[in-house]
């Protein structure tokens, strides 16, 4: 047997996902020598899983339903060409790009399973080389994402579920797909397999869809999928499943509901089960709390980071790429003995995570929406004014034919400064960042006035948003 083998970095990242990565990247950026961990493909759930694959599985039918809403045209699409397009991107669930990458950038890779064993100490197991212990000069950053939360559902456990992998890497489409949850990945998916072919029966137990961002959000998607025939049951549990020969009975109340496959999209916890925490004092299953520069709180010596959904603060792929940068710099800085910048939107600490963690569902009409709701604003004790108006300006109106859509501003108006909003329509996506930036900068409502959009684009629904904010209530 051999024996385990033994390696020093100024950084060891658990975790190789896009957070992962940044960390690790940010580090050697900042002259220290880095090394990942990663136990399945480097890249992680969004490469593979999760962000690029679910939307290539929207993209194709989204296009296809913005042509058929322009006059004189027609339009379809091949299922299978949309599998094999998304095939593309996930570049047939290898990592060789990705690996490439990290070597070119000097980061080492090791394969296994991580957990820590000691202050700055990881055994890595069930690599190709056998045990290895890995010792970190500087930091550990733990950056090991979130798992899918099972639902409390008899039956559950005699029949074949999907989580959102088995969805997004699907080889062929249900004829009869099942989705538990309303939230983002369930309006996701549902909306896609959907368009792809299937009968989707959506089952959400609350009486709204997408519960977390504005309730005119969730009712425009909720009336989208009603009218593409997806059968919406909100407000209702699934009281238990059972196998159907080949087939998946869910039963709810007084009616059941046959499925070839079952989607559990009832949402995701941080990932610390396994990773060793409670060797430095921590209680596995839960989130790990950091200050805003990633240092996890509760352990001496200012080495272990976390960062990502692991952290429960932001659980978004760019919302962790982004505190990925903060802690990859604040390793940095500290390592030289230099004093960290931890004011609101310092250099080392991730403010935005509290005030504008921006948001795109992808379903059509998409949602895009950053910073507070209204009732969030409300909730935190802000002097609120909300303006609403539909979307009606010409950039919309050549988009589709019959374009309908939403917008709403929340404004501080102690401040005179925008604290959130919130898009629906068709195309929405790219408007986001000019309210993130409005947001982050506390532009002044008055300056904004300033801002003028360009004509015709859809983002003159800022100039009727002002208007009617100038326009006395």
């Amino acid at each position: 047997m051999s024996e385990p083998q033994s390696r020093t970095f100024d950084v060891v990242v658990v975790g190789g996902g896009a957070v992962g990565e940044n960390v690790a990247d940010y580090a050697m950026r900042a002259g220290l020598s880095a090394v990942i961990v990663e136990s399945e493909l480097l890249g992680g759930e969004c490469s593979y899983w999760a962000c690029m694959p679910s939307k290539a599985l929207l993209r194709t039918g989204h296009a296809v339903a913005a042509v058929r809403r322009l006059p004189g045209t027609t339009a379809d699409f091949d299922p299978a060409a949309v599998l094999a397009r998304r095939d593309s991107f996930t570049h047939d669930w290898s990592d060789e790009s990705q690996v490439e990458w990290a070597t070119g950038a000097g980061i080492a890779v090791v394969r296994g399973t991580a957990r820590l064993t000691g202050e700055r100490t990881v055994a890595v197991e069930g690599g190709p080389v056998g045990t290895e212990t890995l010792t970190a000069r500087r930091a550990v950053v733990l950056c090991t994402g979130s798992v899918p939360i099972a639902p409390p559902v008899p039956g559950l456990d005699t029949v074949r579920t999907w989580s959102s992998r088995e969805a997004t890497s699907a080889k062929e489409i249900p004829a009869r797909l099942g989705v538990l949850g309303g939230g983002v990945v369930g309006c996701e998916l549902a909306q896609a397999f959907q368009r792809l072919g299937s009968q989707v029966t959506l089952v959400q137990h609350g009486p709204r869809l997408l519960a977390a961002l504005e309730r005119f959000a969730g009712e425009r998607v909720a009336a989208a999928l009603r009218d593409e025939g997806i059968d919406l049951r909100l407000d209702r549990r699934l009281d238990s499943v059972s196998p159907a020969g080949d087939a998946i009975e869910m039963h709810l109340g007084d009616s059941s509901v046959t499925v070839d496959e079952l989607l559990l999209a009832t949402g995701r916890r941080p990932n610390t089960d396994s990773v060793g925490v409670e060797v430095v004092g921590l209680e596995p299953g839960k989130p790990l709390t950091v200050d805003d520069s990633g240092l996890v709180q509760g352990v001496e010596g200012e080495w272990l980071y976390a960062a990502g959904d692991v952290t429960g603060r932001a659980p978004l792929t760019h919302q962790g790429k982004y505190a990925a940068r903060i802690v990859g710099a604040a390793i940095g800085a500290r390592s030289i003995g230099e004093e960290l910048d931890l004011g609101p939107w310092g250099e080392h600490a991730a403010t935005a995570d509290h005030v504008a963690v921006p948001q795109v569902v992808f379903t059509d009409p998409e949602v895009a929406a950053v910073g507070l709701t209204e009732d969030q604003a409300r909730a935190a004790g802000i002097d609120v004014r909300v303006v609403d108006i539909p979307f009606a300006v010409g950039g919309s109106s050549l988009q589709a034919d019959g374009y309908d859509g939403e917008a709403r501003l929340v404004v501080d108006e102690g401040r005179g400064v925008l604290v959130g909003a919130t898009f629906v329509g068709q195309d929405v996506a790219e408007m986001l960042h000019a309210a993130t930036i409005a947001v982050v900068g506390e532009v002044p409502m008055a300056r904004l006035w300033h801002a003028v959009p360009a004509y015709p684009t859809m983002n003159e629904v800022w100039l009727r948003l002002l208007e009617a904010y100038r326009t006395p209530s």
